[in-house]
This record gives C-alpha cells, sequence and structure tokens, in this order.
C-alpha cells in the first residue's frame, strides 16, 4: 500500500488484535490512538499544524504538545509520583500553555517531545506489576489500569478534533 498525501499509511499504525490479555489489548489500543493523532499531523507544513481552528486557539500541533503532557502527567507525575513540570500544575498554572508554541518550538520539536512522553509512558507500562497497581499521586491513587483506560478515551477524543482539523485543511479524512 502507498503513503497517503500525509506521509504514512493509516496501515502503519498498531494493529488493534481482537483477543489477547488485557493488558495487551489496553496497550494497543492505546498504541492504535497515538499513531493516529502521529498520522493525522503528517505531511503537513508548519503554518498548518499551527494554524488555529477555534477562538481558544486549538491547533494540531497544539494538541500534539497537549497529549505530550498528558502523558507526562498520568503515567511519570501521578502513576509514579515524580514531579515533572506540565503547563496546568502548580501555583503559575497556565491552563492553556500547553496547547501554545514557545517561539522556538518547531513541529519536530514538538513532536519529538511527544514521542520521547510516550516512550516513557511505554516503559513505565512494562515495568509495572500488574494493571491493579496502584498510582503513587496521594490525592488521586488510579489503578494503572484506570489510567489506561482513561489515556484511550483523552487521546481518542482529540483524535477526534485532529479529524476535524486535518479535513478543514486539506480534506483528507479517515479513521
Amino acid at each position: 500500500m502507498e503513503a497517503d498525501q500525509r506521509g504514512m499509511h493509516p496501515a502503519d499504525r498498531t494493529d488493534r488484535p481482537a483477543a489477547g490479555s488485557e493488558k495487551e489489548l489496553l496497550e494497543a489500543f492505546l498504541d492504535f490512538q497515538r499513531d493516529t493523532l502521529l498520522w493525522k499531523v503528517s505531511g503537513l507544513d508548519e503554518a498548518a499544524l499551527k494554524r488555529t481552528w477555534t477562538p481558544t486557539g486549538l491547533s494540531l500541533l497544539g494538541l500534539v504538545k497537549h497529549l505530550a503532557y498528558v502523558e507526562r502527567h498520568w503515567f511519570q507525575n501521578r502513576f509514579l509520583g515524580r514531579d515533572r513540570f506540565v503547563p496546568w500544575v502548580g501555583p503559575n498554572a497556565n491552563h492553556d500553555a500547553d496547547f501554545q508554541f514557545e517561539p522556538d518550538e518547531t513541529p519536530e520539536s514538538v513532536i519529538a517531545f511527544y514521542r520521547e512522553q510516550v516512550a516513557e509512558s511505554k516503559r513505565i507500562v512494562a515495568e509495572a506489576p500488574s494493571l491493579e497497581t496502584i498510582a503513587a499521586h496521594p490525592v488521586r491513587p488510579h489503578s494503572l489500569r484506570r489510567i489506561l483506560i482513561h489515556m484511550i478515551e483523552e487521546t481518542a477524543r482529540h483524535n477526534g478534533h485532529a479529524d476535524i482539523m486535518r479535513e478543514l485543511t486539506d480534506g483528507q479524512t479517515g479513521e
């Protein structure tokens, strides 16, 4: 199969198996959503990726940056109890900063940041003893299972936004 105009073929995304252990299925479905996000932003120039579509400034690349911080927040900060920077936490919280761009940020740097956060999330999940493992976060002690389900939901929801923005950008559609 040939790649589409975006530079990535949708068939290159992680397979969603029909059967497997609960952990295998959760990981595969989350990876499919992660791959879908990268598919939605592939093949576009910087202007198209940073174009805003809503009064609040929502853009395709902003979704990638936001989801990178969401990965960091749930797996590193909440699950492991680390104290890694996320824009919406702390005394100087800026709830929109993760959707905005710094002057030195490029599409390549934002996508690389997302890939780094996903890789760390996957490492954390692989090393967890079970889906029943409870997050280290003292206020919100969710299980790893709950975090994976939430991440599938969060990534899929934003992929819906990405799908609409991509269609408005160049007419490309697809699951």
